[in-house]
C-alpha cells in the first residue's frame, strides 16, 4: 500500500500537536507519560518531535487524557485555518 504523501498544513498541524503535548508534558519524562497513556516512549516521541504527525485517533485520546487535555482544546490549537473552510470548521472529505 502506498500512503499519499502529506500536505503542508498536515504537518503543520502535526508539529503543532507535538507542541502542544510537549508543554503539556512539562517536567513529567517521556516514559512515564507514555506508560500512563498505554503507548510506547517511542511512539510519543514520534508525535512530539512531528515524525508522526497523523497518530491515531485513540493514540492521541490517551495522551490527552493522561495529560489533562480536552479534544477540543487539542483540536481547536491544531487546527490549521484553510481558505475553503469556514472558520472553526475542519474540511469535509467530498464522496
Amino acid at each position: 500500500m502506498v500512503r499519499t504523501p502529506l500536505t503542508p498544513e498536515e504537518r503543520e498541524r502535526g508539529e503543532r500537536l507535538g507542541r502542544l503535548l510537549r508543554e503539556a508534558r512539562g517536567a513529567r519524562s517521556m516514559p512515564e507519560v507514555a506508560a500512563g497513556a498505554g503507548v510506547s516512549a517511542e511512539t510519543l516521541r514520534k508525535i512530539e518531535t512531528g515524525r508522526a504527525p497523523t497518530p491515531a485517533f485513540f493514540t492521541v485520546a490517551a495522551l490527552a487524557r493522561e495529560l489533562g487535555l480536552s479534544l477540543d482544546d487539542l483540536l481547536s490549537s491544531c487546527h490549521v485555518p484553510d481558505t475553503d473552510t469556514a472558520p472553526g470548521k475542519l474540511p469535509v472529505a467530498a464522496a
